[in-house]
């Protein structure tokens, strides 16, 4: 996923202009391709502490505070999340600093109290007492303030947690007090995205220099002094089917069944791409049915969803996998086994794990009332080099209406409980080891299944040039 960092000058004291103009920046993130934009320390209010500290009740925003409503909305109508940073009520009475964290579809993903406060802060606010935690587009994020990068429990706890990325907003008055972003990184493993706060405020004058920083490169990106955004392309750091942290989810099954979606739900439209003759694509757990069902009934008007593949049979799971190793061998000849059992997991997961062959994943994408294909940014199951990586949910350089189609998509399946494989639009899956991961859940619902594929049912107007297993 593409990360974004903004900075610009906040209205002292004026939350209503301030949230206008970040709902401003969370469309422009999304209109060049940022899945999340990180806002800076008190970047709704301003650093103003003797004046919250004179008014805090004033100065605390809920959630649902109608001021912070533009930026709700900015998310949800661009599908970009976004990390609000401001003075928000304390779980335990008194006054937080707190960032809050707006997912696409502008749902509160979690809140994050600043734990170890500075200076005049300890006199204002309550310190928090939680560490921030959420997962978006395949990371797994840690949220820190300012103050708390200083302590290197902090990132330790980050990087024993399995974050991949660590979000800051601070407020630094000097380059030399966003130096030390360089060593966190490449100690602790992190990637590091700061927004920074641009122009005065109680400790000075903030310098801007917002950006991000990788553990093996340094600083690669950086906003400068200037207002506006600065980008950077996490995409590598998304967690892959082939991360231990996947296999390592227990399973405990079920015993859902598997349906055929042509006679379990009609509704739905089924795709001529990848069908076997016996049906088994068409297969998919009742869980996952029901949950395609309900996001089609939240689809707009004239849109529809349309299946390409359920289940898939463990052996041809394998042989999926083992042919496109054997492509990134033949392009990489340099590259070393465990390259490139991630790399082929972007497209194709390991067999031993794979949601497909537990009949909790499903491959789908939108069609028309009469089943004429829309602009998704590209063709569903076009790999990562036949698409120049659009096949990422959150690529750039998608068309306008690729990425509303795919906001439309995305929305109607995370609202029905599906998560999605972040290399691929179309894969979505419920109830798998990828799915437990993604949501916290302590196990899985559903383990690999070996089944006898049913057979087919007569033909329809839907069905083409059947693709033997």
């Amino acid at each position: 996923m593409i990360l974004a960092a903004a900075q610009f000058i906040p209205v002292p004291l004026d939350a209503a202009a301030n949230a206008a103009r970040m709902a401003g920046l969370v469309t422009e993130a999304a209109e060049r391709g940022a899945g999340l934009v990180v806002f800076a320390e008190l970047a709704l209010t301003g650093y103003e502490l003797d004046a919250i500290a004179a008014a805090p009740e004033r100065y605390a925003y809920a959630p649902d505070a109608p001021v912070l409503a533009p930026v709700v909305a900015a998310c949800r109508a661009t599908g970009t999340a976004a990390v609000v940073n401001c003075p928000a009520p304390a779980p335990d009475g008194g006054l937080a600093l707190t960032s809050y964290v707006y997912g696409p579809d502008g749902a509160l993903l979690t809140r994050y109290d600043k734990r170890h406060l500075h200076g005049q802060e300890k006199a204002v606010f309550t310190p928090g007492r939680t560490d921030g935690r959420c997962t978006l587009g395949g990371l797994r994020i840690a949220l820190a303030t300012c103050y708390d990068t200083a302590r290197p429990e902090v990132w330790e706890r980050a990087a024993a947690d399995g974050c991949g990325v660590l979000l800051a907003s601070a407020f630094h008055d000097s380059a030399e007090r966003t130096e030390g972003y360089a060593a966190a990184a490449r100690e602790h493993g992190l990637h590091v995205v700061l927004a920074n706060c641009l122009g005065p405020g109680s400790p000075g004058i903030g310098c801007g220099l917002s950006g991000a920083w990788s553990p093996e490169a340094g600083r690669i990106a950086d906003a400068g002094a200037e207002a506006g955004l600065v980008l950077a392309d996490l995409r590598e750091r998304i967690t892959l089917m082939s991360n231990p942290a996947v296999a390592a989810v227990p399973v405990m099954e079920c015993g859902e069944p598997l349906l055929d979606v042509r006679t379990a739900a009609p509704e739905l439209r089924i795709s001529g791409t990848r069908q076997d003759a016996p049906g088994a694509f068409a297969q998919l757990r009742t869980g996952v049915v029901e949950r395609l069902l309900r996001a089609q009934k939240a689809l707009p008007d004239g849109l529809r969803l349309q299946l390409v593949e359920g289940y898939r049979p463990p052996a041809l799971q394998r042989r999926y996998f083992e042919e496109y190793a054997a492509e990134l061998r033949t392009a990489h000849p340099e590259w070393p086994p465990a390259r490139i059992r991630d790399a082929a997991s972007r497209y194709v997961s390991p067999p031993e794990i794979a949601p497909h062959s537990a009949g909790g994943a499903v491959d789908v994408q939108l069609v028309t009332a009469d089943g004429a294909e829309v602009d998704m940014g590209s063709p569903v199951n076009a790999s990562p080099e036949e698409s120049a990586g659009a096949c990422y949910t959150h690529a750039p350089g998608l068309t306008a209406e690729a990425r509303a189609h795919r906001r439309v998509l995305s929305a109607a399946l995370e609202g029905a409980g599906l998560v999605n494989y972040p290399t691929e639009w179309w894969h979505w899956s419920y109830g798998d080891r990828y799915w437990a991961l993604m949501t916290g859940a302590e196990h899985c619902r559903y383990g690999p299944k070996e089944v006898s594929p049913p057979a087919a049912p007569p033909p329809s107007d839907t069905t083409a040039a059947h693709q033997p297993w």
